[in-house]
């Protein structure tokens, strides 16, 4: 169980910075007019709750005189189900995107003749397969990081009946 720990607590770092980041982007977004992006920051806003409500499971595994507060182990369940999608919607664009990259590139090609470019880069085919590595592996990072911490927090549960029915 300590090797699961470990790697979900290097999953859970790498995107709790990453899509903090991506939050914090998307916030300053909202607050500069861009409301219609509020939607996105509260979906993408589960991911980092999720990680928050991991670290505390992962402090109390690793310190049993911690104890996990029951909202905790509900929002890692709710929130992370909405992790958990996002992570798998991430992953299966990413595989789309690699697998389809010359249909894509066609699809963003005919969409920047409509609209001026507003990416600041030339996109070609090796750019849109790196793209859709990065969703397949960040997706898969979020995907992996709440399936750990469903079976952490299950085995957090084990220990402490466990514990319990030692004491009785």
């Amino acid at each position: 169980m300590n090797k699961i720990l470990k790697i979900a607590t290097v999953l859970t770092w790498i995107n709790m910075i990453v899509w903090g980041l991506l939050c914090l982007n998307i916030l300053f977004s909202i607050l500069a007019g861009t409301t219609a992006l509020l939607i996105v920051f509260v979906l993408f806003s589960a991911i980092v709750l999720h990680s928050y409500a991991s670290f505390q499971l992962q402090k109390s595994l690793k310190n049993p005189a911690v104890p996990l507060n029951n909202q905790t182990s509900t929002g890692i369940r709710f929130v992370g189900l909405v992790a958990l999608f996002l992570g798998l919607l991430f992953a299966f664009v990413g595989v789309f995107m690699l697998t389809n990259a010359t249909f894509v590139f066609k699809f963003m090609e005919d969409h920047s003749k409509a609209s001026p470019n507003e990416i600041g880069f030339t996109l070609t085919v090796p750019r849109i397969r790196i793209i859709g590595l990065f969703y397949l592996l960040i997706g898969l990072s979020v995907a992996v990081n709440v399936n750990l911490n469903f079976r952490l927090l299950r085995w957090y549960y084990f220990l402490r009946n466990n514990s319990n029915d030692r004491e009785k």
